[in-house]
């Protein structure tokens, strides 16, 4: 069970200010999320020795397979960049 001189104490540790209707609500709400993670908790011995899964059900990658496909034209896409060095895109400078 959480109280409000821990919720004070937490919002004090992060630096926020609380007002009372606050504090009330609050401690209202962490109290039922500790409540279902106690409830969660309870299932440990019931879930022993079942694999964890990801997704309940199983699934295949769509994804196309990744296939080198050299573009014919690189004048034309060269031709489209905002700023060309030569057979180059010019890009700003990142680092010093």
């Amino acid at each position: 069970m959480i109280d409000r001189e821990q919720v004070r104490h937490v919002a004090r540790l992060g630096r926020l200010q609380l007002t009372e209707a606050e504090e009330i609500s609050f401690t209202k709400q962490l109290d039922s999320i500790i409540d279902y993670f106690q409830q969660l908790n309870e299932l440990d011995p019931l879930l022993e020795g079942v694999e964890p899964t990801t997704r309940a059900v199983n699934t295949v990658n769509i994804t196309r397979p990744d296939v080198l496909q050299p573009f014919g034209d690189r004048e034309t896409l060269l031709n489209c960049a905002p700023d060309r060095d030569e057979d180059f895109f010019r890009v700003p400078q990142i680092m010093g």
